[in-house]
């Protein structure tokens, strides 16, 4: 990758044509980290003519401070303490650190610049995978994390010693305003703490949200009323530029509401910080949707794992994520589902697992882990198994698919969680709620 010809102009410094080698300054295998570094892990798919040290190498320097050719001033002073170093090559995988004087404060958008940046079209590699990022504390302790967390969210529905349910509304498209509502109060009444709109609802032509916010908060208010409970109505403010999404966000705080989600991978990470700050500033807990996830996080060999993903977003401050399953029809292992949920949840998250490094979260609250994907009321002893009981338990066909309707499939995810909840079977529980045994009957035998 480099010439050994030597060429020199008057007045300047000599310089070696071609290509630098990377490992010159970006190798480092005997480096410690030290408290204050971001560490990554990088599966590494290096091109057949590249070794794999100068690939990791290569890696380490365009993601920090190199570029191709020698350059004045990369090799001393402020520009050296501030490169990366590949401090460890096992196969495949490279571990980096970065001197976290590399980024901004408090900002996501830059640490992706720099380290999931331009390196993922590099050359020198076939395939680049962030499999894990160690974000040092005193840098954790400039995000601001969930404004409500788990105990937040749980005072906002007056709900403890069980899961937390929610249902999308179902189908997730073509219903009217008024029909929607009406769906919402029917899944309410039955039990369901939340009701949600789907990712892709926004505002089309015949579901304008203007329209649809204040229907629905009217009949989520109704069935507070008449159970006696406290219901929440996740209104998805998604939008095509932030400014109207914080005035979306604004509608709803008007309207009565006490959550709003956002799709917040489509919408960018800066646009979820602002509406992050919005959201505190008006008393509303924000869900984050993961749409768009998988074209970064599902091939094994290329992209950034989802946990790194569910990392961002604690730093970013969602109360609640969409996680997955590990049960329903989306893609993930129950362990990886268990990951994620010590991620979000745990005030110091150890290696292990699928993780390479120590996180610790300094004073940042916990984020609720939301399952949600293909579930049905028969899939409840297996999220608690998974998630415990904070977590949200969400719904779609599992609740609107129910053969007595909505609101009797909200009933019989009701009867599930209580009754896994003091330890009880659901064929013991499905013995006195009707609703119940006829789920299990309908979907006892739905595979994905």
């Amino acid at each position: 990758m480099t010439s050994t010809v030597s060429t020199s102009v008057p007045g300047a410094q000599a310089r070696t044509p071609g290509v630098h080698p990377y490992r010159e300054l970006y190798l480092d295998l005997g480096y410690v980290p030290v408290a204050t570094d971001l560490l990554c892990a990088f599966k590494i798919t290096p091109r057949p003519d590249v070794p794999m040290d100068e690939a990791a190498a290569a890696v380490a320097a365009e993601s920090s401070t190199g570029t191709w050719t020698e350059v004045d001033e990369v090799d001393r002073g402020l520009a050296y303490s501030l490169r990366a170093r590949v401090y460890r090559i096992d196969g495949s995988v490279a571990l980096i650190a970065y001197p976290w004087g590399l980024f901004e404060t408090g900002s996501i958008p830059n640490i992706l610049s720099s380290v999931v940046g331009n390196v993922f079209g590099f050359k020198a590699v076939d395939a680049l995978k962030l499999l894990d990022m160690r974000i040092p504390e005193a840098l954790v302790a400039t995000f601001p994390g969930p404004a409500y967390g788990i105990e937040g969210v749980r005072g906002k529905l007056g709900v403890h010693g069980r899961a937390l349910t929610g249902s999308t509304i179902k189908p997730k498209l073509g219903l009217s305003p008024a029909e929607h509502a009406e769906r919402a109060y029917e899944t309410l009444r039955g039990g369901i703490d939340t009701i949600k709109d789907d990712e892709n609802l926004n505002s089309q032509p015949w579901s304008p949200f203007d329209e649809r916010i204040p229907r629905t908060l009217e009949r989520v208010r109704r069935a507070e009323e008449e159970t006696g409970e406290r219901k929440g109505y996740w209104a998805n403010v998604t939008a095509a530029d932030t400014e109207e999404m914080l005035r979306r966000t604004d509608l709803v705080a008007r309207e009565g509401g006490r959550f709003i989600m956002v799709d917040f991978v489509t919408v960018g990470f800066a646009a979820t910080a602002s509406l992050r700050h919005a959201t505190e500033r008006l008393g509303l807990a924000l869900h984050a949707h993961r749409a768009m996830h998988a074209v970064l996080d599902r091939h094994p060999d290329h992209g950034v794992d989802f946990l790194v993903i569910a990392k961002w977003a604690r730093l970013l401050g969602v109360d609640h994520l969409h996680v997955g399953t590990g049960v329903g029809k989306l893609e993930g292992s129950p362990a990886a589902m268990a990951e994620r949920r010590r991620m979000l949840t745990d005030a110091a998250a150890p290696a292990g697992g699928d993780t390479h490094f120590d996180q610790g979260w300094a004073k940042l609250r916990p984020v609720v882990p939301v399952s949600s994907g293909g579930l049905h009321p028969g899939h409840v002893p297996q999220l608690d198994a998974i998630f415990g009981q904070d977590a949200f338990y969400l719904f779609g066909g599992g609740v609107h698919g129910h053969p007595g309707g909505s609101r009797a499939g909200a009933a019989a995810v009701r009867a599930a969680v209580e009754a896994v909840a003091i330890g009880e079977t659901l064929e013991a529980a499905a013995r006195r709620s009707r609703e119940l045994r006829e789920a299990l009957e309908l979907w006892s035998s739905v595979r994905f």
